[in-house]
């Protein structure tokens, strides 16, 4: 058989696999028909069965099990995120709040978060030292932080700062939880340098195997990798983090005034 005929062939037994699982008759964790089912049913060769299967897999829609077969990917329920999460009145939160699942619809729940972190003195790359304004090589802090909610990882986020604004607070302490009492930005503010403004940048990718394995992600879940800067009303920088986010657990959200 041509290429053409079976490359089409998979495309329709993708498609059909597809519908199938945006109407509910494979829900989350169903096992799919195995390849030797779709060759039979389709009247087609075990390969182009699998290329089927596997352009489900590379859309992120199933995960294969070795020696057990093709299963829908599990949702997830989705924390709606924007400028609300850095509120002063949330820099103590341990609780984060989520939509059930992936739809982003209805009423949200509440679940208890948590991070572990480990936190270095390490030579700061040029992206590290352009953010906080030193130079190359600078000895800065690192903070590398895996969050969870309700103990599945969610994503993480890895600060950097200049030693003499964190030496001797919470935020170097590397025990699991948020900095101190009041978490991070509230130890930066009792030491004169409060958080006023932060830009993030965004950009959509595929995981590394090590993201991929800390974060729990099915095969063809992308990433979302997120640098933040963080000034002082002064414009000081006071942290630049950069963090990793599962993009099937996040929906961001930015309310802004349309410019002159």
């Amino acid at each position: 058989m041509s290429p053409e005929p079976q490359t089409g062939s998979a495309s329709r037994i993708a498609a059909d696999l597809r519908a199938a699982i945006a109407d509910g008759r494979f829900g989350p964790g169903a096992k799919l028909p195995t390849v030797r089912d779709l060759t039979e049913q389709y009247g087609v060769s075990r390969n182009t069965a699998s290329k089927a299967i596997a352009q489900l897999a590379a859309e992120g829609l199933i995960t294969t099990r070795y020696g057990s077969g093709a299963y829908v990917r599990e949702t997830h329920q989705v924390r709606h995120v924007g400028p609300h999460r850095y509120a002063r009145s949330r820099w103590a939160a341990t609780t984060t709040e989520a939509h059930q699942d992936e739809s982003n619809n209805g009423d949200t729940i509440t679940r208890q978060g948590g991070q572990t972190q480990t936190v270095n003195r390490v030579p700061a790359d040029e992206r590290v030292a352009a953010a906080l304004g030193v130079e190359v090589g600078a000895e800065v802090v690192e903070r590398d932080r895996l969050m969870t909610s309700d103990d599945t990882p969610t994503h993480t986020m890895t600060s950097y700062y200049r030693p003499e604004d964190v030496d001797g607070t919470a935020i170097v302490d590397p025990r699991p939880g948020i900095a101190g009492r009041g978490g991070g930005y509230a130890i930066l503010a009792e030491r004169g340098l409060e958080p006023q403004r932060m830009v993030e940048d965004l950009f959509a990718r595929m995981p590394t195997t090590e993201e991929a394995e800390r974060l729990k992600l099915p095969p063809g879940e992308p990433v979302v990798e997120v640098h933040r800067i963080t000034r002082t009303a002064e414009g000081r920088v006071v942290e630049y983090a950069e963090g990793v986010h599962a993009a099937s657990r996040f929906v961001w959200s930015y309310p802004f005034d349309i410019p002159d």
